[in-house]
């Protein structure tokens, strides 16, 4: 079995080469979609691992070297405003990609789950990773999801939860797309995925109050 280098909530990640990752969804799935989305949008030119190749539940993907962005924010390589601002540019060149099918101009593709562990700092810049929910809709919708998994960050004990706030308020000052229009359904989504935990369920509706009053303060 090739080395392990990552878990996450859903997925293992092995290393296959010097080159290359093999990344495993446990509870197993279709990986074709996700392979699509990520191909699309690195077509397009925007920063996503290189996909070799898809089968089931299994992603061979474009090993990335380099620490996360929460990584970088723990350890001082970048700080918190610039994090903040790196990732609402990544949520808007995201956003500007062309929609493959859609006919609704306000259309748009959405990651749904990006946020700080899940872009990688590599030497080139900014790779966002996990695309396993991205699907397409209004971009209102992505900056809430976005927003609201920080402030669940925020309401909860952790080692960054005194940071989440100041970086969650400099992440709505940057970006054009008001959440609050969206942050009903982004609630429903985080209420139904099973990778969300029970303990940030049961502090959802305080995260959806800390979006608020700081979206408030920039729309």
């Amino acid at each position: 079995m090739p080395a392990l280098l990552a878990s996450g909530r859903d997925a293992d990640v092995y290393a296959l080469d010097e080159r290359r990752v093999l990344r495993r969804y446990r509870r197993g799935g279709d990986v074709t979609a996700e392979a699509a989305i990520m191909r699309y949008v690195s077509d397009h030119g925007y920063p996503a691992p290189r996909v070799y190749a898809a089968d089931g539940a299994d992603l061979i993907l474009e090993r990335l070297e380099g620490p996360t962005m929460l990584q970088a924010l723990h350890d001082g390589t970048i700080d918190l405003h610039s994090g903040a601002t790196v990732l609402a540019d990544l949520l808007e060149r995201l956003h500007k990609v062309r929609v493959r099918a859609a006919t609704d101009p306000g259309t748009r593709i959405l990651h749904l789950d990006l946020h700080p562990e899940n872009v990688v700092m590599t030497e080139g810049g900014p790779v966002v990773i996990d695309w396993r929910n991205s699907t397409e809709g209004p971009p209102e919708l992505d900056v809430a999801m976005t927003a609201l998994i920080i402030a669940s960050v925020a309401v909860l004990p952790g080692p960054f939860a005194d940071q989440a706030e100041p970086f969650l308020d400099t992440l709505l000052s940057c970006t054009r797309d008001n959440p609050l229009s969206q942050l009903e359904a982004a609630a429903r989504r985080r209420t139904a995925d099973p990778n969300v935990t029970a303990e940030e369920k049961a502090h959802l509706q305080e995260a959806k109050l800390l979006v608020t009053t700081a979206a408030r303060a920039h729309f």
